[in-house]
């Protein structure tokens, strides 16, 4: 639970950027509290000596060129006669990789047996062990000093008091749980495991078992990245054969997944006996700490989840690989039952070894498998508390792209065609913005990609609102506002740091979504054709309780693991021969991991060489940029010709935005000068700009602003172009002023304009914008049920000059098309604007 704190006395005076670090007990360390500039610095790592600089990071290639080739060769997939005619010899490069693969574990072939039907079938494994990997990344100097070994509480000062907060591992509640049970020098080395199958080919005929191995004690930037420090293959499980006579046989079935645990338990054997006795480790800051692995987390959906949980699935009566609910209560959000438990599901098991009729009953009403976990061989890995909840599967592709937008696109369908074309059409209309996928159409295409799946997602609310109407249907109706209360869940529970207040909001939003779910139920009546009670729907109520214990998602979101199958896939479409297929493609994984640990150490003699040529005011110049608490500031970019004001006038004479161009810019620039102090030149007290003053547009533009969820510096990039790509293009922004008794406000507003003006050396960034304050009077009843923010443009005419610095960040409005002049605010397109909306509509 998070829970407010006092400050202690400290020399750091308390103000709102102030944050506060308790250190578990058995760390010995005392509280810190610093400022903003300070937190999150490894300050005494930086206080340590730095790595050794290796003056030859290539080798074991001759020279840099030479790697540079290999490294060249292994990406393009370059054969032996195309290397060959490059001048370089393959055989070589073979050796010299051979020679270079030994700076890091290599995988290790096994053989296992498991009878069934009164004969032993014997199945290949593949590991890379985890300790030595571990090992691996413990050794190398340039992930060493990032590693966190001790439990935090993080809090920050909001003017009262200190708040807790929570993001990596390490800040959330389970890791101080585990380290409250080891010996006072004892620490976690916390592994989380990914493990899923996947097709090689486009037909599906080859297929592989990757698990992916990610260190918990890395911060999630390198954690969670493709590259030294993020996550490696270092399983590959083997796959049972289909058998039309066998598949789908309780025996046949639970054979699989004694397969499954006795593969497994081969990754995991070198980490099995140091999770009980610990392992002395001298760390970077020279402490010698007794490590102790586990696995922290584990990423699958929901079909490997029940593997690693080893219960029966879909159609048990508990299909929950977490908790003891029944099947027929999957949909009851509110409803809360007891955890499984490894001391249970062992109990169970031993019932069945002595007694199989009494045991399988019991195993059969819990919804378990009689087999032994191989979890339960590594201390503190609990498969039930190390199960995560996944966003892409459970909410992206499960419960949206399989259940909700399937239910609008039939009641959309029973509209008519026209009701589909509307939607379709709004979609091509949606405002373009910059990570966010633009659609044609959706009604009739079928998708399986996540994150176009969250996309639509995104965008369908405002596509759907004038089509799905309580007027027109019912249903339907009931149906959006279930979804406008699934789409706000689903951004508390994407958001990247979290709170107590944002927590709770986001478990109070659950409750609505439970409501509003079983209100589209009720609805139906006996139309009623789907069925609710389904595992993916019941996960969202361990979302909550799974970042309270483990941090934010993207801990432990299978998005990051899904992405490395596209390197396997390639590595066996380019490079093989198509046989003995995960010996080839380990190899060349290998090949690839090795290649990314030369050009790490490149690039840091690279960046140690350029920071050695500059000086110290250069290197202190530098240094401060990512120091500042992130005060917003812009890049202008994209120029234009420079052009008189009066050819602006006369280039828009359509526009009546621009009517009155000069004269409005005369005014704004006169009060502009006059309100920041800008001293003008001797005996000038009105500008008085002239036809012929000339001023440059730009059309592009960098905002950055501070989050206010996670305080780091987090950049917009906006447009403002007549033909943008084909496309007129026109962006908005949210923007600071003042009302009309000078108190700050803020407005949202579309560009209209951009350009550089230039006053006694002083050049402006300014912009002509489209304010949206229009009022729109009391929200009306489909804004609020649907939970959407109306804004209304001023007439054209009205339009206004800023200052560019006065932009927060930028926005993305869409229009609603049934209403002139009126737009909604997109607080769904990131976590920032989702929380800065919710506080805008608290004013």
């Amino acid at each position: 639970m998070l829970t407010s704190r006092s400050a202690v006395a400290t020399a750091v005076p308390i103000a709102c950027d102030t944050f506060k670090t308790e250190y578990h007990p058995n760390s010995g360390r005392a509280p810190a509290i610093e400022t903003f500039s300070t937190f999150g610095h490894p300050v005494e790592a930086e206080a340590s000596s730095t790595p050794i600089i290796d003056d030859t990071p290539w080798q074991p290639f001759t020279c840099r060129a030479d790697f540079e080739f290999a490294e060249l060769a292994h990406q393009a997939a370059l054969n032996k006669d195309q290397t060959d005619k490059m001048l370089q010899s393959h055989t070589e490069v073979s050796k010299a990789w051979d020679r270079a693969a030994t700076q890091m574990t290599t995988f290790e072939k096994h053989v296992i047996s498991v009878p069934y039907k009164k004969e032993e079938i014997e199945f290949d494994v593949h590991t890379r062990p985890l300790w030595d990997w571990a090992m691996d990344l413990l050794q190398d100097p340039l992930l060493a000093p990032h590693f966190v070994w001790d439990a935090q509480r993080l809090y920050k000062h909001d003017g009262t008091d200190f708040r807790r907060f929570i993001h990596e591992p390490w800040t959330a509640d389970r890791w101080w749980r585990i380290q409250s049970s080891l010996p006072n020098n004892g620490v976690p080395f916390a592994f989380i495991l990914y493990a899923d199958k996947t097709h090689l080919t486009s037909s599906g005929h080859v297929k592989a078992y990757p698990v992916i191995a990610r260190c918990a004690n890395l911060p999630v930037h390198i954690r969670n990245s493709d590259g030294i420090g993020g996550g490696r293959v270092v399983g590959w499980l083997p796959i049972v054969p289909t058998d039309s006579n066998e598949d789908g046989k309780l025996n046949y079935t639970n054979m699989k997944r004694v397969v499954w645990h006795k593969a497994f338990i081969k990754l995991l054997e070198s980490i099995i006996l140091y999770s009980k006795t610990g392992f002395a480790h001298r760390c970077f800051d020279a402490i010698m700490r007794w490590l102790y692995p586990l696995i922290l987390l584990l990423s699958a959906d929901y079909e490997e989840q029940c593997v690693m949980a080893l219960i029966r699935g879909l159609h048990s009566n508990c299909p929950c690989p977490v908790c003891c609910i029944p099947s027929t209560k999957l949909s009851d959000l509110n409803a809360t039952y007891p955890t499984r438990t490894v001391e249970d599901a062992k109990a169970f098991l031993e019932l069945y070894l002595r007694d199989r009729v009494a045991g399988e009953e019991v195993l059969k009403a819990h919804g378990l498998r009689p087999i032994a976990n191989a979890l339960w061989e590594v201390n503190n890995s609990d498969p039930h508390e190390t199960l995560s909840f996944d966003p892409l599967h459970v909410n992206d592709i499960g419960n949206w792209g399989n259940h909700l937008f399937g239910e609008l696109k039939v009641r959309a369908k029973a509209l008519g065609r026209e009701a589909e074309a509307k939607i379709d059409k709004q979609f091509d209309a949606f405002p373009r913005w910059r990570d966010l996928n633009h659609f044609k159409s959706v009604m009739t295409i079928s998708f399986s990609d996540g994150n176009k799946l969250r996309d639509i997602a995104k965008q369908m609310l405002y596509s759907a609102q004038n089509v799905l109407k309580r007027s027109e249907d019912p249903v339907g109706y009931a149906l959006m506002q279930c979804i406008g209360s699934y789409l706000r869940l689903t951004m508390y529970i994407a958001l990247d740091v979290h709170t107590e207040a944002t927590l709770t909001a986001g478990e109070a939003e659950l409750q609505v979504f439970g409501t509003r779910l079983h209100a589209y139920i009720d609805i139906q009546g006996e139309d009623l054709t789907k069925n609710w009670n389904f595992p993916k729907v019941h996960a969202l109520t361990h979302a909550f309780p799974d970042i309270r214990a483990k941090g934010a998602v993207r801990n432990f979101s299978t998005r990051p693991n899904e992405k490395q199958h596209g390197p396997l896939k390639r590595a066996y479409l380019r490079q093989t021969n198509r046989k003995d297929v995960a010996n080839q493609v380990l190899k060349l994984d290998h090949i690839s991991l090795v290649s990314e640990l030369i050009r790490s150490r490149i690039s840091y003699l690279d960046e140690d060489r350029r920071k050695r040529t500059m000086s110290q005011g250069q290197l202190e110049d530098e240094d401060t940029l990512d120091d500042q608490p992130f005060a917003g500031h812009l890049h202008i970019g994209a120029p234009q010709v420079p052009v008189t004001l009066a050819a602006v006038e006369e280039g828009n004479t359509s526009n009546r935005a621009f009517q009155d161009f000069r004269k409005k810019f005369t005014k704004f620039l006169n009060t502009f000068v006059a309100s920041n102090d800008i001293p003008l030149a001797d005996g000038v007290t009105w500008l008085r700009p002239t036809a012929n003053d000339k001023l440059q547009e730009h059309r592009y533009l960098k905002v950055n602003y501070e989050s206010i969820v996670d305080w780091r510096l987090t950049t917009d990039y906006l447009r403002c172009n007549p033909n943008f790509h084909g496309c007129e293009r026109r962006d908005c922004a949210l923007v600071r002023t003042l009302d009309k008794d000078g108190i700050d406000k803020h407005i949202f507003v579309r560009i209209l304009f951009m350009f550089k003006f230039t006053v006694s050396n002083h050049t402006f960034e300014l912009a002509l914008v489209l304010p949206m304050d229009t009022p729109t009077g009391s929200r009306g009843g489909v804004d609020r049920d649907l939970g959407l923010t109306r804004l209304r443009a001023r007439p054209s005419a009205s339009s206004e000059f800023i200052s560019l610095q006065s932009i927060v960040r930028g926005a993305l409005l869409v229009p609603d098309h049934d209403h002139d002049r009126d737009f909604f605010l997109v607080d769904l397109v990131d976590t920032d604007m989702f929380l800065r909306a919710k506080l805008l509509r608290s004013f």
